[in-house]
């Protein structure tokens, strides 16, 4: 599933390396660093900057902004409060999402109990300025309730009477899919008969279809297709990837977060750490 934000969404550009800079040189003419609430404070420059940030936030009459946290690599929505000035300099400053307690008007930092944090690699602003996106990656489940986030609630299933579930999550395409693989490997010895159960059954068959999906993937290109066919041969792809996956017990979010980690490192040399490491 890929993250994906409209234009007007403004990054604060908060990923950091542990020395509080930039991972990218180029990026460092655009890059607001925040490492630490004692940096900061000790940093007049740098303080100065997160003044201004705060500044241009249009808090609402009571000083707040709507705060949502967004995994960096599912891009599930895992929950929603509200943060007041004080509490976005301490996201900032600590890299954990802290909000504002309307109900006990006091900072809090989601995990502070649970220790279920959530790691901000970014934040975003949007548009208006008046609500705000924490980025991260969460230690464990989002909600009171144990489901990995608050939404779980379906309108529309709730419309035709049907169950709330804390698993039915708000999931997009490339996670739906690996929820209905995943329940096909559950019901293997149960209900009916299916191709991705038949897949389950047989690693060398799906091994073989995954290479031969992945070949016409490439003819695609060599044989210069149309983009549909492009699209349709790489669903085939991620489709069979994705079993393959199930039945390793490796989940999406587990490979989305390796390419992640990836993005600050140089493709040429990462391959060649592969060489060495052999």
């Amino acid at each position: 599933m890929a993250v994906s934000y409209s234009q007007c969404v403004q990054s604060l550009k908060v990923s950091l390396t542990g020395s509080g800079r930039c991972r990218d040189n180029d990026m460092k003419r655009n890059c607001l660093v925040f490492a630490s609430s004692t940096e900061s404070n000790s940093n007049p420059v740098l303080q100065s900057k997160v003044d201004r940030l705060l500044d241009s936030v249009k808090w609402d009459n009571k000083g707040l902004a709507v705060a949502i946290a967004q995994n960096v690599d599912t891009g599930a929505i895992l929950m929603q409060g509200f943060a007041n000035r004080d509490a976005l300099a301490t996201t900032i400053s600590s890299r954990k999402a802290t909000f504002y307690s309307r109900s006990r008007s006091t900072l809090w930092t989601k995990g502070e109990t649970s220790q279920n944090f959530i790691n901000v690699q970014d934040i975003f602003l949007d548009c208006d300025r008046d609500s705000i996106i924490y980025l991260g990656k969460p230690d464990g489940p989002t909600c009171h309730t144990g489901s990995e986030t608050c939404y779980y609630t379906s309108v529309l299933d709730a419309l035709k009477d049907q169950p709330v579930q804390g698993n039915n999550l708000a999931m997009t395409t490339l996670y739906s899919l690996e929820s209905t693989i995943s329940q096909r490997k559950a019901a293997l010895k149960n209900g009916k008969p299916s191709w991705t159960k038949r897949l389950l059954l047989d690693s060398k068959l799906l091994c073989s279809k995954i290479r031969e999906e992945a070949d016409e993937l490439c003819r695609t290109l060599e044989e210069n297709e149309d983009n549909s066919r492009t699209a349709s041969e790489m669903a085939d792809v991620l489709y069979h990837a994705m079993v393959l996956l199930a039945l390793k017990d490796v989940k999406a979010e587990e490979v989305l977060e390796v390419l992640r980690k990836r993005f600050s490192h140089s493709g040429i040399e990462e391959k060649r750490s592969r060489v060495s490491e052999n």
